[in-house]
């Protein structure tokens, strides 16, 4: 027996949830999934053989089957929509109502509403989230806090909104999609997020002079990047909105897509406005790809792996020349480092490392960047501004000066130690993000430092690898499982408590993703079946 194929919501229908799951909202994510569900999984298995490929030794490289791409010199991409112009500060944050009102009152050209790794995927932040940006689009947003104090956008110019669904590997099991053939599954998270920010708010952000914008995570090919690109195409159509309105970053945020830029950017060109530099999840790709290759690809203490070293110098500077090449923007990363109000030496060390890192992505030919603090925008816009002044980007540096090779971007030497205290931190840091995760908050100040989903990912990757390279700290003790369990006995020991806390199932889970012999593809895949289900 066959049936047509259907949406149907399990998660529970909250206050003013009907607002966003209407009968026409589910229709559309009905027909998203129709179309396009089976080859999201198809690109899903692609990712798997390219991973197992690299663990035995088939290193990333150049595609010979796409070098006309590479060598034609004469396309270009779409380029900025109304609004993206000038992108030289972008704030960086999850989607609920105070942190909405905060990010678009905060003087950022643009804001990324995070309904990826800065949002813990629970039903009520994946929902509430779409209804804030719905009532902000409209100008109705509103929030008061449980200690009173109101949050309204008073802001004259608000930061054009670029919003982020998650990666094509996470799931919504609050939705299940029933195909033509009757088999069941948990909806795509990128289609849910997509589908629902488009369907309600397109034809909004456009009579606004704005547009229906999108980060694009976690991309991992240029078929992946043709998938959007279609689904793009497809949404036009369905709401009669001409070809090409909406546009899309992508971050490139992975190995395998740092050897495909030029070929990402071609397959979204009616769509593209530019790449990412996405610093924190690149580093964790590379830890994930080459785990098991041996001694040579072992990174030291995560705090060591900065934006100096040789092989994210050559990926950035790639990205770059890449970008403005073909017309499109080259937005840098997040500096991990944010202010403390209470703590005046604090927010100065963050304010210098802040500046630095924006200086080196201004003089680089970056077109903007991202903070995580509305405190960090001034001191970011000051070095853009000393390089752009009054123009909008730096398409015209075409960084021909660029040549990098693919052994470059393969060159992981830093020569620094690893620590007791780099495996520590990674330790603490890893198992107080996730117990916030399982609270719901999927972006937090740990130890003056904006932790999310993707350092969290690199600090329980880089355990599970040390403990399988047999690497030794530079005190001289084994990093073995034994050795980290004692880390963590002592990290719960030493932690304040508190009645509702998640630390004991944040710390399962850290033991799940760093200490069995099976490597977890993303921490949050377990977390998320486990964990947030109601």
């Amino acid at each position: 027996m066959t049936s047509g194929p259907a949406i149907r919501i399990t998660g529970p229908m909250n206050d003013r949830f009907d607002e966003i799951l209407t009968p026409e909202a589910i229709a559309f994510l009905a027909e998203l999934h129709h179309r396009f569900a089976g080859r999201r999984h198809d690109r899903l298995a692609d990712r798997m053989r390219r991973r197992f490929e690299i663990g035995n030794g088939h290193d990333p490289h150049f595609r010979d089957d796409t070098a006309h791409i590479r060598d034609d010199a004469d396309w270009r991409v779409a380029g900025a929509g109304p609004g993206l112009e000038d992108r030289r500060v972008e704030i960086t944050g999850p989607t609920d109502p105070k942190m909405t009102v905060n990010a678009l009152n905060s003087g950022a050209k643009v804001w990324l509403a995070d309904q990826e790794d800065a949002t813990s995927p629970t039903w009520r932040n994946v929902i509430g989230g779409q209804l804030s940006l719905r009532d902000a689009i409209r100008g109705e947003l509103a929030y008061t806090s449980p200690e009173g104090k109101e949050y309204r956008v008073t802001a004259e110019h608000t930061p054009t909104i670029v919003m982020r669904p998650r990666g094509w590997h996470l799931s919504e099991n609050h939705i299940e999609f029933t195909d033509r053939t009757g088999r069941v599954l948990p909806a795509s998270g990128s289609l849910t997020d997509f589908g629902l920010y488009f369907f309600h708010n397109a034809k909004a952000l456009i009579d606004s002079g704005r547009g229906p914008y999108f980060y694009l995570a976690k991309l991992e090919s240029s078929e992946e990047a043709r998938l959007w690109n279609d689904v793009f195409s497809f949404s036009e159509e369905y709401l009669g909105i001409e070809h090409g309105t909406i546009r899309a970053t992508v971050l490139i945020e992975t190995l395998p897509a740092a050897f495909e830029m030029d070929e990402i950017l071609y397959e979204l060109r009616d769509h593209c406005a530019g790449l990412n530099a996405g610093r924190w999840d690149y580093i964790f790709s590379i830890i994930k790809n080459y785990r098991g290759r041996g001694a040579r690809f072992v990174l030291p203490d995560r705090s060591e792996v900065t934006m100096t070293v040789p092989f994210m110098r050559a990926y950035t500077e790639l990205l770059v020349k890449t970008c403005h090449q073909r017309g499109a923007y080259a937005i840098g990363g997040m500096s991990a480092f944010i202010p403390n109000r209470r703590s005046p030496e604090v927010t100065a060390r963050a304010l210098e490392k802040v500046a630095a890192d924006k200086r080196r992505e201004a003089g680089d030919g970056f077109d903007g960047t991202w903070v995580a603090h509305p405190d960090l925008i001034p001191a970011a816009q000051a070095e853009f501004d000393a390089v752009l002044g009054e123009k909008p980007h730096q398409l015209d540096r075409d960084r021909s000066d660029v040549h990098v090779t693919a052994a470059q971007l393969l060159d992981l030497r830093i020569g620094r130690p690893i620590t007791e205290k780099g495996v520590r931190e990674n330790v603490s840091v890893a198992i107080r993000y996730i117990e916030a995760w399982l609270r719901g908050q999927g972006a937090v100040a740990i130890d003056d430092l904006m932790e999310d989903a993707a350092t969290a990912e690199i600090s329980r990757s880089q355990v599970w690898q040390w403990i399988h390279q047999d690497r030794r700290t530079e005190e001289g003790d084994l990093i073995t499982v034994e050795y980290v369990e004692r880390l963590i006995g002592d990290m719960l020991a030493q932690t304040p408590r508190a009645e509702g806390d998640r630390f004991d199932d944040a710390a399962d889970l850290f033991r799940e993703a760093a200490l069995r012999p099976e490597f977890p593809a993303f921490l949050t895949l377990p977390a998320y079946s486990r964990f947030l289900t109601d």
